[in-house]
Parts: structure tokens; sequence; C-alpha cells
């Protein structure tokens, strides 16, 4: 399938419409080669009136014909003559239409049950097909593979295209498109009429354009053809009778994952859809058991079970369901062992997860049934391996011969206390292994000694997990894995040394270690002393390609980092005590992130060690570097001087207990982030000012030593939208110039003398918290001399152990305040004398007793005062309205979760 690009546009020029044109219609992007191609080409092109979605369409049409005869025949079609009254469709996607193979016409038509822009997935949509029949059997491929090429036809003439949805990947239709499939179809296929016809074979049933299902449940028994009823989201309606209607009875596509949160169980009588080939029920939470009728099923090929997190067994008898092909089963995390007779199944390629039974073969099946099941491909989790009664049956799994596996999970139940090492299961993993194509391996909770030698020998492999196997005392070689690119070892207790072997032996002399390890997290290995390495000369050579390493928790490593890591993008270094390395940012030339944590012993940047101090390096640039963590470590660091790091766009400091300033002499910063957090010695900023026009997010806490704040923030942060200080007490107020006017959000907690000055005048600020310390606090009334801006929208009052009463100067003129939270304020009593703002939508007290009392009574002053508040939570309990406020309870508006929380570490994220 060739490459496209994708516009979103609605007119093209004419320029653009034949360099779109070029590139759908051409072999070579080029219209070159053949002028009276191009002379054709541009007649056709100019048909289409600058409409992108018809310019591609025709050109992806074109792209297929490659003579002269074909081309003038699209050009001198009566399909472009036809009115488009009363179908708006497009000539160029009738024709496009109209050329598509019979095959691919049955197929395209039955796309008009989805809603306009509904995102559909590939593999899903090409069992659909499978299910109604429209795919040719094919000697050398399997239905879905058919379906596969069917579909990338279909994309390839765009009409189909990838969704730009932010968050869910997939498929769509453009709506032109969508309605040529509509109609096509006509009364065969509906996503929207209120009435089905009697003619009516695919129905897609949303109960937000339809209403409730007992709207359509007649119309349904008027569906004599009815083949594919597709629930994308209604209330269960018969599925919780006894009887499924007789005109669903001869569906060959029943779907109701969308709706499976409402399924608590099926009916019996769906054992009497002898027709049926397609079931989904996934996502049925409160589902626990299937009924023993599904057996009845013959035809079925695809059975989704996905998510049914109650489901606690399969029917005993599912070995009859011969013609199943996929059983989806991921997520079924009740499910205790998979039912007799598996084997028999012998047409069946999807099945994510099979569960060993620890009973004999009469209740459930022994881990041999596997080997019967040669069409597996995909994933496969084996769980409870511990159940295999001997290395015979673990050889009867025959999963060196399944080379159609992609993913291969192997989980043992983590070993109970005392046991200690197994050598039986060592001899079952050396006969579980897999064929030579795997690309991802998973070894969970093994209690062998050692590894098998067959991993080192899967050469395909690109995804490797060693987790807790903790009597392991090696690891195995896998340097020379020449597909290697992500690599996670995570509680191998036994381990203390990682040796040479680790590296590998390869016959290969121009094969280096690791050169395709892309990731690699060495985590919870509790007994890890020495990471020993090939040498300096050699260490250019290994992990070459490395771009994120993470070492966490690994508290007896001792020694140093390898000394050159040219590749390396991001580094972790996590809870190691004994780590005594020193880090030269030097030797990882392009590393943008860097996080170190809790290593009490680790210096930073290659420090020069005089008298005791740690210096920095200060004829060195560090101009890779974007993002710094540095928590509880570093405790020789005393001064960071930031112009070391000129593209560094994040910095947070946590626990570094001498640090006591930040340095700058050079020109204006990068940096959009920063925070020091618990650094009790910090005192100050740069003299000159804190010179970083980018900085966004500034966050200082528990810096009980600071005084002030940086010098004329109001020039040199001009960006600043959010500023937060918790527990600094010493700083009693903000610089006399005033704060940035770009100011969006302040947070002020528990920094005493601050609140008490209460004389600082606020930019137009929209977020504004105030938190105090109860039993130092001597503020009796709010705002007081502290003039809120009239941009506050959010106001949060929090902590004020003193506050009676709130003033009603100080809120009259607020008339942009949508939510008031008030929490924690046991002696306030009095709302403002006046009436709140007419904007302000949302009030909420917690732990406020005296000022509950009060409002108990709604004929007291204090609930009239607050009575026309549509919204009013009080202690966790609506008291009045029922709206929630907007952007997440608004108190979350503009923060930074990640940057706050720290919440993404690396071995979490998603690396591709």
């Amino acid at each position: 399938m060739k490459a496209i690009e994708t516009h979103h546009l609605k007119l093209l020029p004419k320029g653009a419409c034949w360099s779109l044109f070029e590139k759908h219609a051409f072999r070579d992007g080029s219209s070159n080669a053949n002028p009276k191609i191009k002379k054709i080409g541009t007649e056709i092109m100019k048909k289409c009136e600058g409409l992108p979605l018809a310019i591609k369409a025709i050109g992806d049409l074109l792209w297929f014909e490659s003579n002269v005869g074909r081309w003038t025949n699209i050009l001198k079609s009566n399909l472009w003559d036809l009115p488009m009254e009363g179908t708006y469709i497009l000539p160029a996607l009738r024709l496009s239409y109209n050329y598509l193979p019979s095959n691919l016409k049955r197929c395209f038509a039955y796309c008009s049950i989805f809603p306009i822009y509904h995102i559909f997935q590939k593999d899903e949509l090409v069992l659909l097909w499978m299910a109604e029949g429209f795919l040719q059997q094919s000697e050398i491929l399997t239905m879905e593979e058919v379906g596969n090429n069917y579909f990338h036809s279909l994309v390839s003439r765009s009409l189909f295209q990838q969704s730009s949805h932010e968050t869910k990947s997939g498929f769509v239709m453009h709506d032109l498109v969508s309605d040529v499939a509509k109609f096509v179809a006509g009364k065969f296929g509906t996503d929207n009429l209120k009435k089905i016809e009697k003619m009516t074979r695919y129905v897609s049933y949303f109960s937000k354009s339809w209403g409730p299902f007992h709207y359509i449940e007649d119309n349904l028994l008027e569906a004599k053809q009815l083949r594919t009823f597709l629930a994308l989201g209604f209330s269960s309606g018969w599925v919780r009778k006894s009887k499924i209607p007789r005109t669903l009875l001869c569906l060959r596509v029943l779907s109701l994952g969308s709706i499976g949160y409402e399924i608590t169980k099926l009916p019996d009588s769906i054992g009497k859809m002898k027709y049926l080939r397609y079931l989904d029920v996934s996502k049925a939470i409160r589902l626990n058991r299937l009924p023993d009728s599904i057996r009845n099923l013959y035809n079925l090929q695809t059975l989704k079970l996905s998510w049914c997190r109650e489901l606690d067994r399969l029917p005993r008898d599912m070995w009859k369901l011969i013609n199943l092909r996929h059983l989806e089963i991921d997520g079924t995390s009740n499910l205790k062992e998979m039912p007799i007779k598996m084997g028999r199944l012998s047409c069946l390629q999807t099945l994510p997860k099979f569960i060993i039974s620890k009973h004999d073969r009469a209740s459930g099946s022994s881990i041999g049934e596997l080997g019967k099941l040669k069409n597996l491909r995909g994933m496969l989790l084996i769980q409870e391996l511990q159940n295999v009664r001997s290395v015979v049956e673990a050889l009867d799994a025959s999963l060196k011969t399944k080379g159609y596996l992609k993913k291969l999970v192997l989980e043992w139940s983590p070993p109970e206390e005392g046991l200690g090492i197994s050598e039986s299961q060592r001899g079952v993993l050396e006969y579980l292994q897999p064929h030579e194509n795997l690309k991802s391996l998973s070894i969970w909770h093994y209690g062998g000694r050692g590894f098998p030698d067959w991993i080192g020998g899967l050469t395909s492999l690109s995804e490797l997990k060693l987790i807790d196997c903790k009597y392991c005392c090696d690891l195995p070689p896998l340097g020379h894995l020449p597909c290697l690119k992500k690599l996670w070892i995570d509680g191998l207790d036994g381990v203390v040394n990682v040796g040479p072997e680790f590296y590998g032996n390869s016959s290969n002399s121009s094969m280096k270690p690791f050169g395709s390890l892309k990731f690699l997290w060495l985590v919870n290995m509790r007994n890890l002393e020495n990471w020993f390495y090939l040498g300096a000369e050699n260490e250019v050579e290994i992990f070459s390609q490395l771009e994120t390493l993470s070492i966490e928790k690994c508290p007896t490593l001792t020694g140093r980092l390898p000394v050159c890591l040219p590749s390396l993008d991001k580094l972790e270094i996590m809870d190691c005590q004994h780590l005594e390395a020193s880090l030269s940012i030097d030797s990882f030339p392009v590393l943008t992130s860097m996080r170190i944590i809790g290593c009490d012993n680790l210096e930073f940047l290659a420090p020069a060690k005089q008298h005791g101090k740690c210096e920095l390096p200060m004829y060195q640039h560090f101009s890779s570097l974007e993002e710094l963590y540095l928590k509880d470590c570093c405790d020789s660091l005393t001064s960071f001087p930031l112009d070391l790091f000129p593209n560094l766009k994040s910095i947070r400091i946590e626990g570094c207990r001498n640090l006591q300033s930040l340095e700058q002499h050079g020109g204006d910063l990068v940096i959009s982030k920063i925070g020091i957090w618990r650094c009790p010695n910090f005192v100050s900023f740069p003299k000159g000012g804190l010179r970083a026009p980018n900085l966004a997010m500034f966050s200082l806490k528990n810096c009980e030593s600071l005084r002030s704040m940086p010098y004329k923030m109001h020039l040199f942060l001009p960006s600043l939208f959010y500023l937060k200080l918790v527990n600094c007490p010493e700083v009693e107020s903000f610089p006399e110039e005033g704060l940035p006017s770009n100011l969006k959000k302040i947070a002020i907690l528990t920094c005493k003398k601050l609140i008490a000055n209460r004389k600082e005048t606020l930019p137009r600020v929209e977020w504004l918290k105030i938190n105090n310390d109860k039993s130092e606090d001597h503020v009796e009334s709010f705002p007081g001399e502290l003039l809120l801006p009239t941009t506050l929208t959010y106001l949060c009052i929090k902590s004020i152990g003193n506050l009676k009463s709130l003033d009603k100067e100080g809120f009259q003129h607020l008339t942009s305040l949508v939510q008031l939270d008030i929490i924690d304020c046991p002696k306030l009593m009095y709302m403002p004398e006046e009436d709140f703002p007419a904007s302000l939508h949302f009030l909420k007290i917690e732990n406020c007793p005296a000022l509950e009392e009060e409002l108990k009574d709604q004929k007291r002053k204090e609930w009239l005062k607050v009575a026309r508040v549509p919204n009013i939570v009080i202690d966790n309990v609506r008291i009045q309205g029922r709206e929630w406020p907007p952007e997440w309870a608004s108190r979350y508006k503009y923060h930074d979760l990640k940057f706050e929380r720290l919440m993404n570490y690396y071995r979490y994220q998603n690396v591709e």
C-alpha cells in the first residue's frame, strides 16, 4: 500500500489540487512519465472542483488503473453528470465505489451501520466481515489475512482513514464517504432510522439517537432478514429476558460489548442462535457464568469475553465449538482454569490466556492441550505453571512449533516464603522453549536457580522481562541478541554480580554487545553488588543505542555506571544508597532528562572534591540536558549554577539539605519550570534577579530559611502564571515592585508571615488558594487588607484557625468568582453581610463546625446569605443544586501534575 499524506482542507487552489492529485494518482508521485495520462488527469482533476476528498478518492482509483483507455473511461463516465440533489453523493465517490471489486463493495456497504465519525478497529471489522461471509476463501491465506487485504484496499482508496482523535486510535469514514455507504446499502443497513424495515439486514443501535430499547423492539420483530445487531450503547433490554426475539435467532453477529456493564446473565435461549458466528459480551463486569447452551453454537467463530472480571469459569463443553477461531478472555481475572479438551478447538487462533488446572483432566485442561492448538498467534499468557505435573506435559505444549506467536508470558504463582529453589520448575521452563520468531518474552515468579540456554537463542526477540525470579543467581547471556530493544530485570534477589557472561559470546566478531538495546531497567535487585563492564576502552562498543537507563532499588550496588553511553536520552537512578559513582554528563552527550533519587553517596556532575566540598566543573556546559530532578541526594551541593545548563527547561531539587542558593551570571535562561522543595538551608536566588523570561511554573516548598522572593520578578519573569509557596515561614512579602502581570494562579500554604501581612496587591489572578497553620494563626477576618483581584474565578480558604468572618467589602467586587471553597476553619461563623456576587455558582464548605451549625436552619441569617448560590456542598453532602464545577472541580486548573507529583517514571511510559 502506498504512503500518502493526510489533508484537512475544504477547497484547494488549482496548484495544490494538482499536487495532491499527482501524489495519489501516479505510482511514483509524478505525472512526468506519460503526457497523455497527464492531460486526461488534468481534466479529471477539474471535475473534482477543488474538494480534497474527491481528489484523493479519484486519484486513488486511478492509481490502480495504468492504461490510457481506463483513464478515458473514467473521464467520460456519465456518473459525473448525475445530480447530487437528494443524495449529496460526490460523483468522484460514486466512481470510486463503482470501480470497487464486488467483494469490496459488500464490505464497504456493510459499514453503513456505523454512525458518522464512529471510530472502528481494523481487526474488529475484519471479524464482522468474516462472520457475514464476505471474505473469499483462499488456499494460501487465512480468512483474517484476506480481510486485512480488503481493509487495506479500502484505506488505499481513501474510503477509510486514520482517526485523528487525541485519545482513541482507529479508523473512521469521512461523513461524505459514510453517506455513500448508506446510499448503496439502502434499506439493508441502518444506524439512525427510527423504523427498521422488513428487509433490514444490518443494524447498529445507539441509545442517544434511538432512545430506549423498547422503542425499536417491535421493529426488530419485523426484520425477518436481520443478520447483524451491533450495540454501541443502550440499556440491555431483551438481554435481561429469558427468551430472545425470534427474528434475532437468525443473527450472524451479536455484539453487546458496549453495554456489557449492564449484563448480569445471558439467557439459555442464546444456544438456539445456531447461525451465530460472532458474539461479543466483553466488559460485562457482573457476568460470572455463560449458559451451558453456548456449546450449541457450532458455527461460532468469535467469542469476546474480555474484561468480564467476575467470570469464574467457561462452559465445560466449549470444545464442541469446533469453528471457534478467536476466544478473547484477557482481563478475566477471576477465571481459575480452562475447560476440558481445549485442544479440540483446532481452528483457534486467538487465545490470550491459558490457565493450567491444578486438578485432574476430568475438570480442566493440562498444558499439553496447547500442543494441539497449532494455529495460535499474537499473544499467549500461560498462568499457574506450578500446576504442570511433569516436564513431559511441558514438552507436549509444543511452544517451539508455534511460529505465529509474537508475545509469550510464562507465569508461576508467587512462591510462598521458605519454599526455596524449585528444580522441577527449571525442567518445566527448559521444555517451554518458544519458536525463534518470538518477539516478546516475559517470565514471572519463576523459582528455578538458573535460566535455560534457549533464551540466548531467540534471535528475533525485541522485548524481554524477567520479573521476580528470586532464586536465579546469574543472568542469561543476552548481549548478542541482535533485535533486543527493551530489557526489564526486576526482583532477581539471587543475582550478586552482573558478570561478563551477561554480554554473551557471539561468533560474529562484528556484533557488539547489546547493539540494538534502547531501554534497560534494573529494579529491585536487593543483593546486586557489582556491575561488571568490559573495560573503558570497549564501552563505546556496548549499549551504543541505549536511550533510557533506569536503576531502582538496588541498595547494595557499588561501583560506577558505564563510561560512555553515546545515545542515552533519559537516566534515572533511585534508592541506590551505596552507589558511590560520579555522574559525568559529558559521558552522555545527548542526555535530555536525569532523575537522581535517594542516592546518598552519588555525586552529581563529576564534582572535584576539594576539602570535602562538591564543586561543579565550571568550564563545562551541559547543553543537551532539558529536565533535571534531584531528590534526597547530593548533600555536598551548596550552590547550583544555572548557567551550566543553557537548554534546561525543568528543574526540581528536593531534599538537598545543604543547598543554599541558585546562581546565574550569564544571560537569560530558557527554563520554564523550577521547584525547590525540602531544602532547609536554601536562602537566596541570583543577586541580580532570576532572569528567566520563559518561566511559567515556580514552586517553593519547605524552605524554612528563605526570606525573600527573586528580585524584580515583575520584569524578569514575564511568563510566570503559576506560583506556589508551601511552608516558607520566613517569607514576609512579595517584591515591592509587584508580581508578574501574567500570573494566573497563586497558592500560599502555611506561610504564616506572608498570610499575616495581607497587604499585597495581586495581579490579574484567576485562581487563589490560601492555607494557614491553624495553631499559629491570628487572622480573624478575610480578606482584610488583601485586595482580591476582580478576575478571580476560584478561591480556596483553608485551615485559618481563628477566622470568624468573611468581609463584605472583600467579596462584593469579585464579579468573576465561580467557585468558593472554605475548608477546616473551625471558628468561622459569619458570611459576608452583602450577598456573594451573582457569578458564584459553587460553594463548598468542609469541616467548619460553627458555620455548619448556623447553616442547618434555612431560616437563619447565615443561610439566607448563601441561599442564592445554585450549588452548595457541605461536608461532601450536596445541599443544593446538581451541577459539578467545571474543569475537574476547577482546583486543578493550571496544575502540572507530572511536575508536581513526578508520576511518570520511565518504566511506565509508552515507549515504542
